[in-house]
């Protein structure tokens, strides 16, 4: 049964507290219901054609008379323009426990990204740092979020905590966040502008990087200092010990060293090549062996156990990408990395030989313009190496007191 008249607050709470069963209307279709239960709610009442239809507003606990007038009015509304406020309130629910079961968590969408792309990545080390970038510096702040919520707060409030003090790390996990969000978005799993874009965007609200980096260079041995070094080194016996070795004689990088095996070596024309998929810049890269490498490569190849020219304890692995660092800080020079020696064969390629530099350059695979390349290409480039590297492995051999004295070796680059 329901009773007409234009409520009061003092007069809804009269009739809770009568509870008697029935309605009573505000005007509007908006009725204040008591159930026979004796339980007070909102309910708001309408026809469609000849039906008389009721859509719950919510609990008089939960909503003020003042609420529920507001609840009714957006009802009324679409009444007016035709519409049925029940099915479009279950319509909108339905539509939100399809979003709910097709959304994604910007963790998963990385994790489904990183595995649509590791089989064009150059190692499986890049995608390990791939995801512990972003396990370390996104997820905590919104690894579960669905994606389609990220915006540039989140993202800002991810990166910028490291952007002055791990500027090139931040950079690498802001244009990750990029990728993972127009990975979504192609999937339909978020729509609009990616908030982790940098230009016209993220360069406005963060300062550039060569503004706040500090470049921070791995510690490296004056190369005066080289033939001492080696000389101690060539007193230890051990896998990594020669493994460092070559890698100073062949100033190559870490991992291309660790992970190098019998088949790219060919011993005939004493000549390393290391795969496109091993070198940092994604080409091959041929490495001229001077003596000393070689009678590295030999003295590895009479005990050869395994395809790594440098095996390691467990079988069929190589040796671990730490063993440099245990072996120099047992050595008492921790002071050092051996990365860094790469830097001392450069330093001494510019101040004790006359060779050009982009030869010293390419020695190292590091990129030079592309005509600066063709033309070397298509002279004696290999053989300019050669010459520098059988340089360089004689200059190691040399004594402290030989190293002191300024020796011009321009003859050997002619």
């Amino acid at each position: 049964m329901a009773r007409a008249g234009k409520l009061t607050a003092l007069k809804v709470g009269q009739i809770v507290r009568a509870a008697k069963p029935g309605y009573t209307g505000d005007g509007g279709g908006l009725y204040l219901q008591i159930s026979k239960f004796g339980t007070p709610s909102w309910a708001f009442r309408y026809r469609v054609g000849s039906r008389l239809r009721e859509a719950g507003l919510g609990s008089y606990d939960t909503w003020t008379l003042a609420e529920a007038r507001e609840r009714a009015r957006v009802f009324r509304q679409q009444r007016a323009l035709g519409e049925d406020p029940i099915e479009k309130r279950r319509a909108q629910r339905m539509a939100a426990k399809i979003e709910a079961a097709t959304a994604m968590s910007f963790r998963a969408c990385a994790e489904a990204y990183v595995a649509a792309h590791k089989a064009g990545w150059r190692s499986a080390k890049h995608g390990q740092q791939w995801q512990a970038s972003l396990r370390d510096y996104v997820y905590p702040v919104f690894g579960d979020l669905p994606v389609q919520v990220i915006d540039t707060a989140l993202v800002t409030k991810a990166i910028e905590p490291i952007w002055a003090v791990k500027t090139e790390t931040a950079s690498r996990v802001r244009g990750r966040i990029e990728s993972v969000l127009d990975w979504a978005t192609a999937r339909e799993y978020r729509t609009g502008e990616n908030p982790a874009r940098w230009r016209g965007h993220l360069e406005n609200l963060l300062p550039k990087k060569n503004k706040v980096r500090r470049v921070e260079h791995h510690a490296a041995l004056p190369y005066s200092d080289i033939g001492a070094f080696m000389g101690d080194l060539r007193q230890q016996e051990g896998t990594a010990e020669r493994a460092l070795e070559f890698a100073i004689l062949t100033a190559a990088r870490t991992g291309e060293v660790i992970g190098a095996k019998w088949g790219e070596i060919n011993q005939t024309e004493r000549v390393w090549t290391v795969p496109a998929d091993r070198m940092k810049g994604g080409r091959e890269h041929r490495v001229p062996l001077s003596d000393a490498a070689m009678a590295i490569v030999e003295k590895m190849a009479a005990t050869r156990s395994s395809d790594y020219v440098f095996p390691g304890h467990r079988r069929g692995k190589s040796i671990s990408s730490t063993a440099f660092f245990m072996l120099l800080r047992e050595m008492g020079r921790d002071d050092l990395t051996a990365h860094g020696f790469r830097s001392t064969f450069r330093d001494w390629a510019a101040e004790r030989t006359n060779f050009p530099s982009e030869v010293a350059e390419m020695a190292l695979a590091h990129a030079v313009s592309d005509k600066v390349a063709a033309a070397y290409r298509r002279g004696d480039l290999f053989q300019k190496r050669r010459q520098l590297a059988d340089a360089w492995a004689k200059f190691c051999a040399t004594t402290a007191a030989e190293s002191a004295k300024v020796v011009s070796i321009r003859s050997a680059a002619k």
